[in-house]
């Protein structure tokens, strides 16, 4: 069945979107909203209008991606640091004051609360490169206020804020994206291609590898920078006194210390691991499933600020019996490789190879089976802001390849094998597994 989705066209006419829309209508589901910019008198010329949420390292590398995109517009940054906010416009304002006849241009607001920012009627889109723990409440908040969406990868903190997320973007009839750009680049279709199609004859294992970070020691408290809305940063996590290494380099875009710290994520995991596993999902055809059987080995910290997993091995069992293998890079290299009866095809970054060597150029005939061709990441989304239709990497599949990841880091947790529902997204006669699903809510946030 989600071979034949894959094959069908992922374009739709304003006509079937509109009445799609109202069939949801009539089934009690929110209206779909359509941004002005799309359909209006001029729409061939209309920009779509962004707002970036999080404009700190990622935030910044996605913002000058659309800013270099004729077709869309950033008119809004929104931030908990102030700093960081100024950068943003800056950045913003000297770009369009280049394009401008004047040479000057002042139009980018600026907000310290994303609240604020989804509010605004003439925002079409949204751009959310927030910490982990801060992904799926403004990604929600967006949808219902009718924006459409892009959120960095992982989707969420937790698999049931995912399955929040999805379901609302889906109420709301939402065109959303994951930063799971993999899939907009050629080489890591066409490596899935090959083991969809039977090139490498029965698929039966698939191996992930990917690096880890190091620890550190214990670090004192210290006070809070100026232009730091540190309780607004810290949101629905639990409090912390704030130490530089908690959060992000007081000034600069080096890599902040939160990607180590469980209460705001579960380390490479899901930080690279919502990468490889997407794609072992994508070759495996298993993007709108899961595994049945995860079991999981690690070491964490025993003291120190940053305290998620270390170097790790985690085994993953599917239903049709493919086994994926997902450690650190020094058991399993950097990339993903499939493993089949009559060959294997290893893909990484900027590099793809096969044994034999001939299924590199091998031809997928027009009866098999097409991936979704995109080539690039951010012009896709746009392309789809405009026709209504799905998205390279929309929630759902980013939902099912962030709980791949999560599945494994609560298996590493309890450190024995557990058996999961892919279905009812439950672990099967295990409570305590069940209860680490979900994380409570520092008031007053919610889902």
């Amino acid at each position: 069945m989600k071979s034949d989705r894959i094959k069908k066209t992922h374009t739709i006419t304003r006509r079937q979107f509109l009445k799609g829309s109202a069939v949801a209508a009539t089934g009690f589901l929110a209206p779909t909203i359509v941004p002005a910019s799309v359909f209006g008198a001029d729409a061939p010329s209309n920009r779509i209008t962004f707002g970036f949420i999080g404009v700190g390292r990622m935030g910044m590398g996605d913002m000058r991606e659309i800013l270099g995109l004729k077709q869309a517009q950033v008119i809004a940054v929104c931030d908990v640091d102030a700093n960081r906010v100024k950068n943003a416009r800056k950045t913003v304002e000297t770009h369009y004051s280049r394009q401008s006849s004047s040479g000057t241009y002042k139009g980018c607001r600026t907000y310290g609360d994303f609240r604020d920012l989804v509010a605004q009627a003439d925002i079409d889109a949204v751009s959310i490169a927030t910490p982990d723990h801060w992904h799926v409440l403004p990604a929600i908040a967006a949808a219902k206020a009718g924006k459409d969406i892009f959120l960095q990868k992982p989707l969420s903190l937790t698999i049931e804020e995912g399955r929040v997320l999805s379901d609302t973007v889906r109420r709301y009839g939402r065109v959303f994206q994951v930063g799971s750009q993999q899939r907009s680049d050629a080489r890591w279709r066409q490596a899935c291609e090959l083991v969809r199609n039977g090139r490498i004859g029965k698929l039966h294992t698939v191996k992930v590898g990917f690096g880890t970070d190091p620890a550190t020691s214990p670090e004192p408290p210290m006070p809070v920078p100026d232009g730091l809305d540190y309780d607004m940063w810290l949101g629905p996590a639990p409090w912390a006194a704030y130490t530089e290494k908690r959060v992000h380099p007081k000034s600069g875009f080096g890599r902040p210390g939160w990607l180590r710290i469980a209460a705001y994520g579960a380390g490479m995991i899901t930080g690279w691991g919502a990468h490889h596993n997407d794609i072992a999902h994508w070759g495996m055809g298993t993007e709108y499933t899961g595994p049945v059987e995860i079991r999981g080995q690690t070491e964490y910290p025993k003291d120190g600020l940053w305290n998620v997993h270390g170097d790790f091995s985690i085994e993953y069992t599917y239903a049709n019996g493919v086994k994926v293998i997902c450690t650190d890079s020094k058991k399993n290299k950097q990339g993903v490789l499939f493993e089949g009866t009559e060959g294997w095809v290893y893909v990484k970054r900027g590099q793809i190879d096969a044994q034999p060597k001939s299924l590199l150029t091998s031809t997928i005939g027009p009866d098999e089976i097409h991936l979704y061709k995109s080539n690039k990441h951010k012009e896709n989304l746009l392309e789809c802001i405009k026709s209504r239709a799905e998205t390279v990497a929309p929630v759902e599949i980013g939902h099912r390849s962030c709980t791949v990841c999560l599945l494994g880091e609560i298996a590493m947790r309890l450190g024995r094998k557990l058996k999961w529902d892919p279905d009812k997204e439950q672990f099967i006669g295990d409570e305590t597994a069940n209860r680490m699903l979900w994380r409570p809510m520092r008031s007053p946030w919610r889902l």
